[in-house]
């Protein structure tokens, strides 16, 4: 879906959905459409409230917020998304990394009770804002937390559950040849690399696998990324300090 279309697509589908053709809200779960939008959908598009940071997609945040501003109700948010869902714009989309197109988005990546949960989801959440309380806040995609650890040459950084994240926003090390592992257990691809004084090293990029790579470091500060283009871009790195 290419971005200059966005906030005309939202305007055009409005126009069909506001003639009566709405979803019901019965029936919807908001905790599992958070789920799987974090799971399916956050690599690519950005949405605060769900933790997505994706760049490749649409934002979604920016597409919905003046149609909310100018009184939309959700259930036509809701419509509009579920048949993005099941007919994705075909345009190609651009990865901002490098500038080349990237593969679009398939119809269907969710289907029947699961389309309509991430649809509505979607429409609770786009150009809102704050944060998700309650179960929704123990939903879907996680944000970097505390400090990666060097323990006998090791760094285990994994990558979060769900999300273009890892577990830790930053690491430290002492000076010495250290094995940096990254547990992936999404069926996203990831990777560990690092870049710094005198180190560009990229590990293999897994899916529900292990990237790991070793690195001789010196003082100073290096970072460590996901290299799958537009992970970076997203949000998926953090500083590592060596000592």
């Amino acid at each position: 879906m290419e971005r200059g279309r966005v906030v005309f697509g939202v305007a055009a589908a409005a126009a069909v959905f506001l003639s009566g053709c709405q979803l019901r809200d019965s029936g919807d779960n908001l905790v599992n459409g958070k789920t799987l939008f974090s799971q399916e959908c956050s690599r690519c598009h950005t949405l605060e409230r769900a933790n997505a940071t994706g760049v490749v997609g649409p934002n979604l945040d920016a597409a919905f917020a003046q149609s909310r501003t100018d009184g939309l109700g959700e259930s036509t948010f809701k419509g509009i998304v579920h048949q993005w869902i099941a007919h994705p714009n075909r345009l190609p989309q651009v990865d901002p990394a490098t500038n080349k197109e990237t593969e679009l988005m398939p119809a269907n990546l969710v289907k029947g009770q699961d389309a309509l949960d991430v649809a509505a989801y979607v429409a609770y959440a786009a150009g809102k804002g704050g944060e998700d309380a309650g179960r929704l806040a123990a939903a879907g995609a996680q944000k970097a937390r505390g400090t990666a650890e060097e323990k006998n040459g090791t760094l285990d950084i994994p990558v979060a559950l769900a999300g273009l994240a890892y577990k830790y926003a930053d690491a430290s090390a002492l000076s010495c040849s250290v094995t940096a592992t990254t547990e992936n257990k999404q069926g996203v691809d990831h990777n560990i690399a690092i870049q710094g004084p005198g180190v560009d090293q990229k590990g293999p990029v897994v899916k529900n696998g292990t990237s790991q790579l070793t690195v001789d470091l010196k003082p100073g500060n290096y970072t460590f990324f996901c290299s799958v283009p537009g992970h970076r871009e997203g949000g998926m790195e953090g500083k590592l300090t060596v000592k």
